[in-house]
């Protein structure tokens, strides 16, 4: 079973802002509840190509995997891949402006999980939507907040 999971948000910022700090993956730990770190392994900033190590805790686990960036247009989608560990998973951030002053933001995580984890699809789906929604608003709250 796939999980594929879509949220979104409004945020009264405008686009370029919006898309310039949650398309760095260097902040992720700033607004993702579950992320606990992420290191570069190419140099900044991100671009295609660029990889970076992420930690994070998801339902009382620690996950260590490494993000490639495949499709970046500036300003309007983000999309990283892994192919690692029991769950591979693409993440999609797309931004679009409402008008002038907000942005229409959403997080999609998609994947298909393998082994015990394909048992537990529909729990880690359910758990992942409530997580991105608790992080989308925290971007906002920041992002709202810093002007």
């Amino acid at each position: 079973m796939a999980v594929d999971v879509l949220t979104e948000i409004v945020i009264d910022r405008p686009c370029t802002e919006v898309a310039a700090y949650a398309g760095d993956p260097s902040n992720a730990p700033r607004w993702y509840v579950n992320i606990e770190s992420v290191v570069w392994r190419t140099p900044e900033p991100v671009a295609v190509g660029s990889r970076m190590d992420f930690v994070a805790r998801f339902l009382g686990r620690r996950l260590a995997y490494t993000y490639e960036v495949v499709e970046l247009v500036s300003g309007e989608r983000l999309v990283m891949r892994t192919a690692q560990g029991p769950f591979p998973m693409e993440t999609t951030y797309t931004w679009q402006p409402v008008d002038a002053d907000r942005t229409r933001m959403t997080l999609r995580n998609r994947g298909e999980p393998a082994g015990f984890a394909k048992v537990t699809a529909p729990v880690m789906a359910a758990a992942m939507r409530r997580a991105n929604q608790k992080d989308l608003v925290n971007l906002k709250r920041i992002l709202e907040r810093s002007h």
